[in-house]
């Protein structure tokens, strides 16, 4: 009886919310990417199928660092189940420039530069070693609650970027 009461007790206590820290000011200019998002209308180039799923981006670090997570489902061709995967990608900044580490458990990319036009996009590109190909993710602002959200691979010595996967972002 004691623990009803003290349940019913915590349930009516409200606990205040509790703010965010800040971000870095080299990482400023993306905070439009914190939030909840969802997607479901993917586009994978490579197989001619498509993808949803979740990416939650949040302020780690005292506001030195955004943490991407996501969760996405693959579909074939005909729309059914072709897998799924979870993904994380650290972004900061070091020796005043910004870096991304991102990872699926079967893929690490280390973007070296981002590109910012603070509050609109963002451009994460990697380095490439002689003979390997680089990438680009790509982050733009639609509307408040919407992110276009391109990927795609740089052949080596080649500049143009070859689309692997496209989509749009929903602010959940």
């Amino acid at each position: 009886m004691k623990l009803i009461a003290a349940a019913a007790i915590a349930a009516c206590v409200t606990i205040p919310a509790v703010a965010q820290p800040s971000l870095a000011p080299d990482l400023a200019g993306m905070s439009f990417l914190i939030g909840h998002w969802t997607s479901d209308d993917g586009k994978v180039s490579d197989t001619g199928g498509t993808s949803k799923g979740s990416s939650t981006i949040t302020v780690e670090a005292d506001g030195e660092a955004l943490l991407r997570r996501d969760h996405t489902d693959l579909l074939d061709k005909t729309g059914k189940p072709g897998g799924s995967f979870d993904q994380i990608m650290l972004i900061y900044p070091e020796a005043g420039t910004l870096h991304a580490d991102y990872m699926d458990g079967e893929h690490i990319v280390h973007y070296t530069s981002a590109m910012v036009v603070p509050g609109k996009s963002v451009t994460f590109t990697s380095a490439s070693a002689p003979g390997a190909p680089s990438f680009q993710l790509h982050y733009e602002v639609q509307s408040p609650n919407a992110l276009a959200v391109t990927f795609g691979i740089i052949p080596p010595g080649q500049t143009a970027v070859r689309p692997i996967a496209a989509g749009t972002l929903k602010k959940s």
